[in-house]
């Protein structure tokens, strides 16, 4: 189910850099280096766009080890277009005084 709120501004930083080269898949270690974000914070992020169907993730066995590899789906190409032309959300620290 898609929420009607704007993706946070991590969400917009994982899904532009993935923006850069669509039909490249990336490895979340790669993800972490480009975008800044903790692995806390980026695979969470990306196994929330997988379950919504706008990322894809598939395993890939090279030499050295095992590692899996995100790709934007068709659907999350247009979201990812579409979210960086939205607004930025505002977070609100405190409760503004009168």
């Amino acid at each position: 189910m898609l929420r009607d709120r704007a993706p946070s501004r991590q969400t917009r930083a994982v899904l532009g850099e993935l923006l850069t080269d669509p039909g490249v898949g990336r490895y979340g270690y790669e993800l972490t280096k480009a975008t800044g974000l903790a692995s806390g914070t980026l695979y969470p992020i990306l196994m929330r766009l997988e379950e919504r169907g706008l990322l894809e993730a598939r395993w890939e066995f090279p030499e050295t080890r095992p590692r899996h590899v995100y790709r934007l789906t068709p659907e999350g190409i247009a979201f990812a277009r579409s979210s960086a032309t939205a607004p930025a959300v505002p977070i609100s620290v405190g409760k503004a005084m009168a």
